[in-house]
C-alpha cells in the first residue's frame, strides 16, 4: 500500500471529503493538523510549492494537490494504480 501524507485542519469541508474517499478506498494516510502549528503550515507550503490551502496530499512522496485534484484522479482512473503503491 502506499505511503499518504495529508495535511489538513479540522474544521475544513475539503479535507474530510478527501479522508473520506482514502478511506473508502481502504487507503491508510498519516495526517498532520496545521491549523496551530506554523512550523507543519511552513513545512507544508515548501512541499507543494507554496500552496497555502488545505488539504495538500502526497502519495509515495509525490504532491499530488488537493481536494479537487485527488477526485480528478479518482474519475481518471488513476487514484487507484497509486494507492496500489
Amino acid at each position: 500500500m502506499a505511503n499518504i501524507e495529508i495535511y489538513t485542519s479540522p474544521f475544513c469541508g475539503f479535507c474530510h471529503s478527501a479522508k473520506r474517499l482514502l478511506t473508502q478506498k481502504g487507503a491508510g494516510f498519516v495526517e498532520t493538523d496545521v491549523s496551530r502549528d506554523p512550523a507543519q503550515k511552513k513545512a507544508m507550503m515548501q512541499r507543494a510549492n507554496g500552496r497555502r490551502t488545505v488539504p495538500q496530499i502526497f502519495i509515495n512522496g509525490t504532491h499530488v494537490g488537493g481536494c479537487d485534484e485527488l477526485f480528478a484522479l479518482d474519475r481518471a482512473g488513476k487514484l487507484d494504480p497509486m494507492l496500489a503503491g
